[in-house]
């Protein structure tokens, strides 16, 4: 008989408050201190949601690293090697000669990389039909380069089918000049800005001398009597959570938005990926031949041997059955796995890595899973994000030199004389602080930063 779910009356809008109250705690009618008879309570806090922070991605894949500027902006390597896909030859097959025409957008400052004495080779983009060359490049104008055929048969394609061309060296004769022309290298600007991100926490001198009842604890392991605060350390883990996803989910302020005209939006981890990387979406990969089309595709980017898999539950099953279903020796499917399959013993159904090409981990992403979160919409779903693992070598502008950072890092705001990697102070008159004419304590909290998603091309978005 297959199973259902029925609504279990999780509340899945926030409430947040500035002061605790009747109707902050569970069983809110029951936990009325006005009444005449004092309730018989619970000293200690239930906690039904168990840990309900959702940061800890860029805790473990990034570092952080001062920066002293509103821009921040690196060079990336590009390709050693280029390759044309979109060409085409002005002569019919078995011609000894022809001269090939790029169709594709030149980007190396507008000047073609093929040069006079290199040896091309020269393929159809038709994979049924077999037919490529070996050629020198004899000529080279604009976008157009002649060839000569290595061939005695010459051009085993026709004038109209589409080509590709890559460099696979040079050949000179005896006695002849040297290459004419340099290629320059071709580095890729990348660039981002930090946000502000602030929030606050507020309560009135009056009510912090009320006694509380009931012990409070939170994630970070504080405990306390006031109510305050509860609402003091839920605001700071809450500011805390947004510290990591603010920059995950962070969009640039587009122009003739109405977002433009006060701020200028930064950019996040999956507008970087969507952007920059590779985007599989329509479903899971959940075959190895699936999978294969993810190792081919970082064969052809920077082919990082250790990848993280951050993933939702739904992703995560299918990667556990799609490694289940290659065990060939358990008659009831049971006995995968680096572990001897007794009946006497709890049965493991799950994989934390497996090797197809590179190294792949896999762990759960408790930020797409959180119903208040990304696992609580429709449209717009992150089922996973696959992150190389390790350091990659970039030029820094700003330092003037070639540095090692991690693919994912976090750069925050600071000087000598101002640090605001995460700030935090009190104003008002009550609590401690007495530096204004506030009957109340203000908690403030504020943090400048950005995230560096260094190589986007190595990395892989998941959209449902």
């Amino acid at each position: 008989m297959a199973g259902s779910l029925s609504a279990s009356g999780l509340s899945l809008t926030p409430a947040p408050t500035k002061v605790a109250t009747a109707t902050n705690y569970l069983g809110s009618s029951d936990f009325d201190f006005l009444n005449q008879y004092l309730p018989d309570i619970y000293e200690r806090e239930f906690e039904r949601y168990g840990n309900r922070s959702v940061a800890s991605f860029l805790r473990m894949v990034s570092a952080e690293i001062p920066s002293t500027s509103d821009l921040i902006k690196w060079s990336e390597q590009g390709r050693l090697h280029i390759i044309y896909t979109n060409c085409a030859s002005d002569s019919a097959a078995a011609a000894a000669t022809a001269t090939i025409t790029v169709s594709d957008t030149i980007t190396d400052g507008g000047v073609m990389a093929i040069r006079v004495g290199q040896t091309v080779m020269i393929s159809d983009n038709d994979a049924t039909s077999g037919n490529y060359n070996k050629a020198l490049v004899t000529a080279v104008s604009g976008a157009d380069f002649t060839v000569a055929y290595y061939e005695a048969g010459g051009q085993t394609f026709g004038s109209s089918d589409t080509l590709t061309v890559f460099i696979y060296g040079s050949e000179f004769g005896k006695g002849t000049n040297g290459m004419v022309g340099s290629l320059e290298a071709e580095p890729d600007i990348k660039e981002n800005n930090p946000i502000i991100l602030k929030d606050k926490y507020a309560v009135n001198g009056s009510d912090m001398a009320q006694i509380g009842w009931i012990e409070v604890t939170t994630e970070n392991g504080a405990t306390g009597y006031l109510w305050y605060l509860k609402s003091e350390h839920e605001t700071r883990l809450r500011f805390e959570d947004y510290m990591e996803t603010s920059l995950i989910e962070a969009v640039p302020a587009e122009t003739g938005s109405g977002a433009v005209a006060s701020v200028n939006g930064s950019k996040g981890v999956f507008y970087e990926v969507e952007n920059e990387g590779n985007v599989w979406s329509g479903g899971h990969p959940e075959s190895l031949d699936e999978f294969d089309t993810i190792v081919k595709r970082l064969d052809k980017q920077g082919a990082i041997e250790e990848n993280v898999l951050f993933l939702n539950r739904d992703f995560s099953f299918d990667i556990d059955d799609m490694l289940a279903a290659q065990n060939s020796y358990g008659a009831g499917g049971t006995s995968y796995g680096l572990f001897n399959n007794s009946e006497d013993m709890a049965v493991n159904l799950g994989f934390s890595g497996f090797r197809r090409g590179y190294d792949f981990y896999k762990t759960d992403w408790k930020y797409l899973n959180d119903p208040t979160m990304r696992g609580g919409i429709a449209n717009g779903k992150v089922d996973g994000l696959l992150v190389p693992a390790g350091t990659t070598t970039v030029y820094d502008q700003v330092m003037g030199k070639n540095v090692k950072r991690p693919f994912l890092h976090v750069r925050y705001r600071a000087s000598e004389a101002e640090n605001r990697r995460y700030k935090t102070w009190i104003t008002g008159s009550a609590g401690g602080a007495s530096n204004s004419d506030l009957d109340a304590m203000e908690v403030n909290f504020l943090t400048e930063r950005a995230v560096c998603v260094l190589g986007a091309n190595n990395f892989f978005i998941f959209n449902a």
